[in-house]
This record gives structure tokens, sequence and C-alpha cells, in this order.
């Protein structure tokens, strides 16, 4: 096989592996592997990128300033030093083997991969999901947070409908409909991840209950004046600051506004840009540095 893919990986220290890891998720739009060696107290963080997904000058610039931050907070970052390198394919795949774990969210849902024997519980609906060059498996804790607001708000409305901006892999759109909602509308401005998550889909037998499009925020391919009852929004701040306007606009009164893909030092900002909005917070998670919320748009009055 050609040796189509482009290993990025950075070797940091123990205590700031996960940090590093999310900033480089976050840079790259690509879910890492850490691998940890035992003879030596250093963690390497890997992500894989076919031609679709370059190392730009854009992303480079993010990661500088993303390190930055972190040494900011006082962690020891080790060496921090970008390596980049050709890997045959079949390398990455066997890679993803080694670190990807099934993952339950509460009792209601289990997510794993397809060469997995793990098991359901009773009633508990199961997603197989492969990794891919698309973001979302729900290994990272903004994902986990997402996933665990749509089993919470399942039961919302008779069935609830979801609005994911920013689908990647799919993972989300697909659990839901794995939980029953429905309408289910899915977007990404990468063609690759909604040819990812179309796949992920059929894999699911859920393909029928989903549309994924593309678009992106500025031009989302969503008519004017629709709602949902729930908003799944895991996204970069700044995207989240600049449209947050029209994130806002597709929430049902009495529906909810899930936000993620925020570092905690920045999420003041978001909370009160959509509090103006006429969002309230209705709960918050800080997991390492993220910082993910849930808002609940107020109902309107009706007329006495």
């Amino acid at each position: 096989m050609a040796a189509d893919l482009t290993e990025i990986s950075v070797v940091t220290s123990v205590e700031a592996e996960e940090a590093v890891a999310a900033l480089l998720e976050r840079v790259s739009g690509l879910t890492p592997v850490l691998y940890t060696a035992l003879e030596r107290p250093a963690t390497k963080v890997t992500v894989y990128l076919d031609r679709r997904h370059r190392w730009t000058d854009t992303r480079k610039k993010a990661w500088l300033r993303g390190l930055t931050l972190l040494r900011a907070e006082g962690l020891d970052l080790g060496p921090g030093r970008l390596r980049l390198r050709r890997l045959r394919t079949e390398s990455w795949v066997n890679a993803w083997k080694r670190h990807f774990r099934p993952i339950e969210i509460g009792e209601a849902l289990l997510l794993k991969p397809s060469w997995s024997r793990r098991s359901p519980k009773a009633a508990q609906a199961v997603v197989t999901l492969d990794p891919g060059l698309s973001f979302g498996t729900g290994q990272h804790p903004t994902t986990r947070f997402c996933l665990e607001q749509i089993v919470a708000c399942r039961n919302l409305a008779p069935p609830p409908s979801l609005l994911d901006a920013g689908t990647g892999s799919g993972i989300l759109a697909i659990a839901a409909a794995k939980l029953g909602y429905g309408p289910i509308v899915a977007f990404d401005f990468d063609p690759a991840s909604i040819k990812a998550a179309r796949a992920n889909a059929r894999a699911n037998e859920v393909a029928a209950r989903a549309r994924f499009l593309r678009g992106d925020l500025r031009r989302p391919p969503i008519e004017p004046g629709v709602r949902f009852d729930v908003v799944c929004a895991n996204l970069t701040t700044d995207l989240l600051m600049v449209e947050a306007e029209r994130i806002a606009r597709w929430v049902r009164p009495g529906g909810r506004l899930v936000l993620a893909g925020i570092l905690a030092v920045e999420f003041r900002g978001v909370f009160k840009a959509y509090e103006r909005l006429g969002l309230r917070l209705l709960t918050t998670r800080v997991e390492r540095e993220w910082q993910c919320g849930a808002f609940v748009r107020a109902r309107e009055k009706r007329p006495l």
C-alpha cells in the first residue's frame, strides 16, 4: 500500500500528555493516539493526516499559540517539538487498534470499534465506530459531554430533533438516531468528514434517519427559521463567538444548546455571549483544560 499518510507526532511529559493531545486534536481536527514508554517518563502524541488534512501554516501557528498558552498555565511540556514523517496506512490502522477502547455513556449508550467483542447491557443502544481521519470517536472529553447531553435529552420530546454543527465522524448524529431522535441534521465544511459520516451511518444502519450535509456556519445547509430541540456545536471558541447569534437561533424555545471545544480560560466569554442572547446555562463541566456547557432557551410567553 502506498505511503499516503503523514504522521504528526510530539513527545511531551506525562504530566502534560492530555493537554498536548487536546491541543493537537483541536489544531488538526483529528483524534490523537497516545503512547507512554514504560522505560522513560515521556508520552508520544500522534495524529495521522491524509492529503486533505495537510499541516498548513495556519495549523502551525495555531499549534505554537496553543503551546504558549499551555506553558503560561505552568505545564512542563518536555521537548514539545513536532515531527513529520510519511507512514504506511496499515501501520496507522494497527496503532488505532492498540489504543481505541469501548466507551459507555451511562446505561443508555455503548460506543465501540468493530473489532471489540464487548456486549451491550440490556436496553443499551450500540454505536459501532472505527477511528478514522475525521474528528469524533467519543474518547475526547468534549465529545463525551455532547454524548451525555444527547443521552440526557432523549426524552425531552417525542421524539426530539437534533442539529449537529461540525459533525466530523458523525458520532453525535448516529448516537442520536440510535436513541430515537428525529429528525436529525448534521453538517460539516469538510467533504471528507461528510463522506466518513455517511459511511458510519450506513454501517450503523441509521442512514435513513440522519441527513449529513456539507456546509459551514457562514453558509449552513439549513432552511431559515428551522429550529431544533437539541443543538450540538463542538467547535472552536472563535467560531462559537463569531456565529453566536446564528447558532442561538437554531434552538427551539425550551430546547437545549450544547457547546464544546472551549478552553476553560475562554469559557466565561462564551457564557456571557450566549447569556446575552437569551440562553441560560444549565450545566457545565471542566475536564482537563476544556470546559463545556449546556444551555436552555426560555420558552416563549403566550399573550394573555
